[in-house]
């Protein structure tokens, strides 16, 4: 394998429901060809209060680890403030554990509306405080027993779960997000940064802040634990993947010219994007098909046709 390749890792995306009709043996056929394809993942979006059709991620991650063998899965990001950490340390584990290992989980602040927080039991204002200490106590919980904790949101006394997860490292906790605040976090408490729709210049200059942060507060995060979330759509011409994408490109983003944050078009698009980002220290990456729901399945077949051999095989 090509050395500047090795530690690079093509996953893919899902949000909402991307398939053309509401019949839950598509997302099986999906994974499964995903797998043999090569693909190295799935992230799952998190949007517990919506009209959208969202699967929850925890549940289904739980049916992908039950219909493949080695696909990981990941939540990019799940929204830590609106649940009890306890739980969902409970619910990581049991899926690590009956996957042997195969958890991925990606964190988050949650939504911006107000009513998602009330909805779930929650408040916006201290999403921060919540989310940390949440960290914190999953860890805890996951590498440890009769754990006692008392923090500002969350208190536990002489708690234990099991299983245990199985990765020897437990569950990597990794981080998204692109402002200082982020940054800071994920250096201070974060296993790994996945970041969506950053350039490659926002990469190159953020990597280096969050692993000379990283050291000042004595955490460690392994070099090829930062990535990057990118939508795609393969056409003949950039102008015919602009148009097919129009209408599910999720980017909102005004502050950046498309193409460096989007690859639309000939396969070359993509795969010049992806070498500016690895070029940036970036080695691990979800990609979003931004197409027409008839069009899914294709499009992730061209990934696995024409992407994955070039990063994984060298």
């Amino acid at each position: 394998m090509n050395k500047q390749y090795d530690k690079v890792r093509i996953g893919m995306a899902m949000s909402g429901w991307p398939f053309p009709e509401n019949d839950p043996t598509q997302l099986g056929d999906y994974v499964t060809e995903m797998e043999n394809l090569d693909l190295d993942s799935l992230w799952f979006t998190d949007r517990i209060v919506s009209e959208s059709f969202t699967l929850e991620p925890i549940v289904a991650m739980s049916y992908v680890s039950a219909v493949t063998e080695k696909l990981k899965f990941g939540t990019s990001v799940i929204a830590l403030p609106l649940r009890n950490p306890t739980i969902l340390a409970k619910e990581i584990a049991t899926l690590d554990f009956i996957s042997n290992g195969r958890s991925l989980p990606a964190v988050g602040l949650g939504p911006e509306t107000e009513n998602d927080y009330e909805a779930c039991g929650s408040d916006k204002k201290s999403r921060v405080g919540r989310t940390e200490e949440a960290v914190e106590i999953m860890r805890l919980l996951w590498s440890g027993n009769n754990i006692t904790y008392k923090g500002d949101h969350f208190t536990l006394s002489n708690v234990s779960i099991e299983p245990k997860p199985v990765q020897k490292e437990l569950p990597p906790i990794w981080f998204g997000g692109r402002s200082e605040p982020a940054i800071n976090r994920t250096a201070r408490i974060g296993d790994g940064w996945l970041v969506s729709y950053a350039t490659a210049e926002e990469v190159s200059a953020s990597i280096p802040k969050i692993k000379e942060r990283a050291i000042t507060f004595g955490n460690h995060i392994e070099d090829d634990h930062y990535g990057a979330l990118i939508s795609f759509c393969f056409a003949d011409t950039r102008s015919e993947g602009e148009s097919l994408a129009k209408n599910y490109n999720i980017v909102r983003r005004e502050d950046v010219d498309i193409k460096d944050v989007t690859a639309f078009g000939p396969p070359d698009v993509l795969i010049n994007l992806l070498d500016d980002y690895i070029e940036a220290g970036a080695t691990k990456f979800t990609l979003r098909s931004a197409c027409p729901p008839e069009m899914t399945f294709e499009q992730m077949r061209l990934l696995g046709q024409h992407i994955v051999p070039r990063y994984h095989n060298g």
